[in-house]
This record gives C-alpha cells, sequence and structure tokens, in this order.
C-alpha cells in the first residue's frame, strides 16, 4: 500500500499559509524556513499532481483542490488535538465520557445549567443524557449505562455500592384538562370521587428493562394510557385524554392559563429523590460535575 502524502505537518503548513496569506509568514509562525514550507507544499502537490495554491497580487490562495485538503484537513487537526487532550485527561483521571440518567420529573432547567457550566470549564468532557423512570435508573446505574443519577425517587436500593444525596421533593400536581369531557360535567372540579373510574391514567412507562417496574401517583382504577417520557405525558393530559401527575414547575404556565386544572385527589406524599453513582467510580470529572448538581439542588 502507497504511504499517504498528507501528513499532520503537511496540514498544518497549509493551515498556517491560508490563515496568514503568505508562505514567509506561515514559516514565520511555524519556525521554519520559508524554503521548508514551500519544499512541503511542493512537494505534496507533485505526489497528487494537483495545484494546491496560486498566486494572486502578493497573497497565496488555494484552489478549489487546496481548499477541499484543508476543510477536511482542519477536521483532522481539531480531532487529533482533541485526542492528545483526552488521552491527558484520561491518564490524570478524567474521563473523556459521562453518562448521566436524569429523572422524567426533574428540573431541565436547573440541570442543563450545571451541565453548561461544567463543559464551559472542562470542554473535552463528552456528556451523553438518557430519561429515566422510577425503578428503570436505578437499574441503568446497576448495569452500567450511566455513570450518574439525576433525581431518581428513593428508597435507595441496598448492598449495590452506591453513594447518594437526598435532594429533596418535585412538587406533583394531579391534573385534569380544561377540554375534557367531564370537566364541564363536574359543578365542582374537585368533587371527583364519584367519576374516577371514568377518568383514564395517563402513565409513563418505567424504564426498567429485566427488573420490576413500578408506578406512583394515582391510583390505578380505571383505564390506563401509557406513553414514553414527560412531554408525551403532559400533551396527552392537555388533549384530553385523561388525568395524571405531573410536576409543576414543567406545567405552571399551563396552570396559569387554565388549561390545566388542578385535581383534589387524596394519594401518598411522593418519596424523596436522590443523586447517586457508584461508589468504585472515582473519576474526576463525575465528581466535579457531581460535586456542582448538590451546590445546586441542595441549596
Amino acid at each position: 500500500m502507497a504511504k499517504n502524502p498528507i501528513s499532520m505537518e503537511v496540514l498544518e503548513t497549509i493551515d498556517a499559509i491560508e490563515r496568514r496569506g503568505s508562505f514567509a509568514k506561515a514559516a514565520e509562525e511555524l519556525n521554519k524556513a520559508t524554503s521548508a514550507v514551500s519544499y512541503a507544499v511542493q512537494k505534496l502537490e507533485e505526489q497528487l499532481e494537483i495545484s494546491l495554491f496560486q498566486r494572486l497580487g502578493r497573497r497565496s490562495v488555494l484552489t478549489p483542490a487546496g481548499r477541499l485538503i484543508l476543510a477536511e484537513g482542519r477536521e483532522i487537526l481539531q480531532t487529533t488535538r482533541r485526542l492528545a487532550d483526552k488521552a491527558k485527561e484520561v491518564a490524570t483521571g478524567w474521563e473523556p465520557r459521562i453518562s448521566i440518567g436524569i429523572e422524567s420529573l426533574q428540573s431541565y432547567d436547573d440541570f442543563f445549567q450545571v451541565i453548561n457550566d461544567f463543559l464551559s470549564e472542562f470542554p473535552t468532557v463528552e456528556i451523553d443524557i438518557c430519561e429515566c423512570v422510577l425503578n428503570g435508573g436505578w437499574e441503568a446505574l446497576e448495569q452500567g449505562r450511566v455513570d450518574l443519577l439525576v433525581g431518581s425517587p428513593g428508597p435507595v436500593p441496598s448492598l449495590q455500592g452506591y453513594r447518594s444525596v437526598a435532594i429533596g421533593q418535585v412538587e406533583l400536581l394531579p391534573v385534569i384538562a380544561a377540554k375534557h369531557p367531564l370537566t364541564y360535567q363536574l359543578q365542582d372540579i374537585k368533587n371527583i370521587d364519584n367519576v374516577m373510574s371514568q377518568l383514564r391514567r395517563i402513565v409513563i412507562h418505567d424504564t426498567s428493562y429485566s427488573g420490576i417496574t413500578r408506578s406512583e401517583g394515582l391510583s390505578s382504577d380505571g383505564q390506563m394510557f401509557y406513553v414514553q417520557n414527560m412531554d408525551q405525558k403532559i400533551h396527552a393530559i392537555l388533549a384530553g385524554i385523561g388525568i395524571g401527575n405531573l410536576p409543576k414547575h414543567r406545567i405552571q404556565g399551563y396552570l396559569e392559563s387554565a388549561e390545566l386544572l388542578p385535581l383534589s385527589i387524596q394519594q401518598k406524599n411522593s418519596s424523596a429523590s436522590f443523586l447517586a453513582w457508584k461508589i468504585n467510580n472515582k473519576g474526576k470529572g463525575l465528581k466535579a460535575i457531581t460535586d456542582r448538581l448538590i451546590a445546586q439542588f441542595t441549596d
């Protein structure tokens, strides 16, 4: 197999020439003789049998073929720089990627602000976010599919080697849509005991794959309608399909506009929610992001 004539060094040379506008200024930046820069470009042109630059006055301007090589080459340069940075981070205890499972009830605004602040300081760490529901988060942590859980409901599974921090409770509100047919049949929206069996429950699937799934909130009396995530649940209730518990912080606008109406239903108090990670995970990135989340959610 013929040796690839496009080396990292020649890509850096072409990049410098294009940015500085001349071979001489590129040579100055690269701390090389101008003749060495010219020779590197000339050699590549001969090997590829194409022209990379053309003279335009005093400037050296890329040809279409040269622009293609530079555009693709800059991506390669950026990738190799990121690779070098990640290798250094791994060698010093910084993981290149952190997977986070966030409970569907949690406040996304606060969470993603913390993530943004973290990435501003540590931009080379990749973050992978997934949404978890009930036991699905604990299962994902146990199986190593996520490194950190945010907002998963208690109790914390025992004997699993987890470290956890309680971050309070999310206020859940049972609601019905103003457009629901039964809303207008009730003289008082808070008096619904006699019609509860007629009200379909909107339920998010527990994301547990192999463990025992669970549900919380409204009773299981009546017909069920299952959805995959919190956004689907909110819009299913808004459409008048059924009723359900929703986190108040996610629906405040709909409550103020009276598109959603609260229901006075007796239900058990929600359990505390937790940040959780495995004790044996010593990654510096995980610690840095966990410290920020604890500060955000426990103030």
